[in-house]
């Protein structure tokens, strides 16, 4: 039989009404033949009242009490929904996270999730029942209770759809049975009896989908009817706070297809879906702001292997999830990184950070009072001229750039939070957001096929995959040494600037792919892009012509000796490993690292290019790709 899981956030719970309302589409799922999961959130602001009372009584409070009493939240909001539908006449049961055996490692706050047991799920479903589960929590092996910080009952839900999807079917070889319900372990299951339910996923909230850009900051943003996992991981990484990153990484690793949607209405909502063809007629698919970051800058450390790693396998080991790293090239044996963070991780960060540069001879300073603004889409990957076009917008509302970063779908610069709102805006509007997507009047069914769809994993590799859920899935990595740099010193720090230089370089037809920018002193930027190696003489001429008209200081050099590694994958920002892992499987090997490019799906490094082959066997080693 069919599963759904919906999820309801807290203001589609926050009324005796509302918990009606929700109760109501539950019913219905399931009068449409379908088992139904349905995963809820605390009730409108309890969580935020129990976090102000708990620093009443303690300013610092203690990680593992604080998900004890966070986690009360959602018990109170499932057990009134098993009320309301048992009030409305069907069967339901209500759990929490530990009863269902959502089991995740110990970091109290923010854990993640290792297994799910679906053993308990199974049998209260095929009782009949509606099954009503506490987002946000969970249990670890140790028997504590443990939360899943920001957007953990999104979570909760595409986790328990992923699970059932994969899982839910499968039989132990001995008995012929469902294994989760045999009581076997998973080394009894086989492949040759797996069996897949099909499962989707509905994230209920307040409003009706997923929009081009907030539609409280943007008054013509549009709704979407389709994205793509990967675009939609790039716009939750970037402020669209309407679904969590990590419920995308689960949606995208297991195939569950999501659709987000209003608790209010029964019209259809947005889907997120594997690409298709039709995406990339267009070159974005959304805006996004993240209106608290912080900037950090690591001032003159040595420019050799193994700094890199030093500064952010510290970083890592506090679990702070790190953004938009741009290492400048290095001169006169010193080189210069910069990167954000959210504006409430700053104060860890420092504390972790400073000696650790201290002790190579740096020094770090920091920036609050900054917001991110990206622009996201498929289109990317074949328009030329993006950056460009995003540069000039800004440049015409008199928006500096103090940080630039581009990915894959993505291009971010970093603002004065001052200057947020005005430079989405532009963004959005440069974009032409508010016109309809192609693709839009195309049947769900037909929207939904991947361009690269690829078989289904092997059953007995999605076992594995169960085992250990939100572990790092790296799936490639990749040598480029086909691209040559381009380096901008002494560039004033002035609006407008950036845009010229890739004006002309677009002009000339050349295809511009990695971007990285950060000041180099102040007044005074540095920027470093990639072109491809045939191309390089011409974006050198056209920068240097450019850079003639803007200041005398400002120079160009270019670089044909490098290689470009490309680690590709899912979570890989909100994986604080990631980073780490690859820096210092380079820094083991003597490699220094000349630029790096962070996004949600990829991170990009550069390296001499005598050193790309090692280089590529090193990481490939490291995430265990042969």
């Amino acid at each position: 039989m069919p599963l759904v899981v919906q999820k309801f956030g807290g203001s589609s719970v926050a009324t005796a009404e509302r918990i009606m309302n929700a109760a109501g589409k539950a019913i219905r799922a399931q009068q449409a033949g379908n088992q139904v999961i349905v995963v809820v959130s605390a009730r409108g602001d309890t969580t935020d009242e129990l976090i102000e009372l708990a620093k009443q009584i303690c300013a610092h409070p203690p990680a593992r009490e604080m998900d004890m009493l966070l986690s009360t939240g959602e018990q109170i909001s499932i057990a009134l929904l098993a009320m309301a539908i048992q009030t409305l006449g069907n069967k339901a049961i209500s759990f929490t996270g530990a009863q269902v055996g959502i089991v995740t490692d110990s970091s109290h706050t923010k854990a993640r999730i290792k297994s799910i047991s679906t053993e308990r799920l199974r049998a209260a479903l095929d009782a009949g029942n509606i099954v009503i589960v506490a987002g946000f929590q969970g249990i670890d092996e140790a028997g504590n209770i443990t939360t899943l910080g920001r957007g953990g009952s999104d979570t909760t839900a595409v986790a328990l759809a992923a699970v059932m999807k994969q899982g839910s079917g499968v039989r132990s070889q001995e008995s012929g049975v469902r294994g989760q319900e045999s009581g076997k372990d998973d080394s009894s299951l086989t492949p040759d009896s797996c069996l897949l339910t099909p499962v989707s996923c509905d994230i209920y909230t307040d409003v009706d989908g997923i929009f081009t850009t907030d539609p409280r900051l943007v008054a013509d943003a549009r709704k979407l009817d389709v994205v793509s996992y990967d675009e939609m991981l790039e716009l939750a990484s970037v402020g669209a706070n309407v679904v969590s990153s990590r419920s995308i990484e689960f949606a995208r690793k297991f195939g569950v297809p999501l659709q987000k949607r209003s608790s209010f209405s029964e019209i259809e909502g947005t889907w997120i879906v594997p690409e298709a063809d039709w995406m990339s007629e267009v070159v974005a698919c959304g805006a996004a702001m993240v209106k608290d970051e912080a900037r950090v800058a690591v001032i003159n450390v040595p420019d050799q292997p193994g700094v890199s790693h030093q500064i952010f396998a510290a970083i890592a080991n506090k679990n702070i999830a790190v953004d938009m790293i741009v290492q400048n090239v290095g001169t006169s044996g010193k080189a210069s990184i910069g990167f954000t963070v959210p504006a409430g991780e700053l104060e860890a960060t420092l504390s972790v950070l400073e000696p650790v540069v201290l002790k190579l001879g740096g020094r770090v300073s920091s920036e609050e009072d900054v917001s991110k603004v990206s622009i996201v889409g498929t289109g990317m990957r074949t328009h030329t001229g993006v950056a460009q076009r995003m540069f000039a917008a800004l440049a015409e509302v008199s928006v500096n750039m103090k940080m630039i970063t581009t990915g894959d779908i993505k291009i971010s610069v970093l603002v004065d939070k001052a200057d947020g709102v005005k430079a989405l805006r532009a963004v959005h509007q440069a974009f032409g957001l508010e016109k309809p997507r192609p693709g839009a009047g195309i049947p769900i069914a037909a929207r939904a096929v991947a361009t690269d769809a690829k078989p289904q994993a092997a059953e007995q590799d999605l076992l594995a995959q169960l085992a250990s859920m939100e572990d790092i899935v790296v799936s490639d990595v990749v040598l480029d040494t086909q691209q040559g740099r381009i380096t901008i010193a002494n560039l004033p720090d002035l609006p407008g600037n950036c845009s010229r230089v890739f004006q002309a370089v677009a002009a000339a037809g050349i295809v511009v792919d990695m971007i990285v920018g950060n000041p180099s002193e102040p007044g005074r930027a540095q920027t470093s892009f990639s072109v491809p190696i045939q191309d390089i003489q011409r974006a050198l001429e056209a920068t240097q012509a450019v850079l003639k008209t803007i200041d005398a200081k400002a120079s160009a050099a270019a670089d044909p000796n490098i290689a470009r590694l490309i680690v590709s994958g899912i979570g890989m920002r909100t994986h604080t490993g990631v980073a780490r892992r690859m820096f210092g499987a380079l820094a083991e090997r003597g490699i220094n690292i000349a630029m790096i490019n962070t996004s949600e799906i990829r991170v990009s490094v550069v390296v001499d290019r005598p050193r790309g082959q090692e280089a590529l066997e090193a990481l490939k080693a490291t995430f265990n790709l042969t």
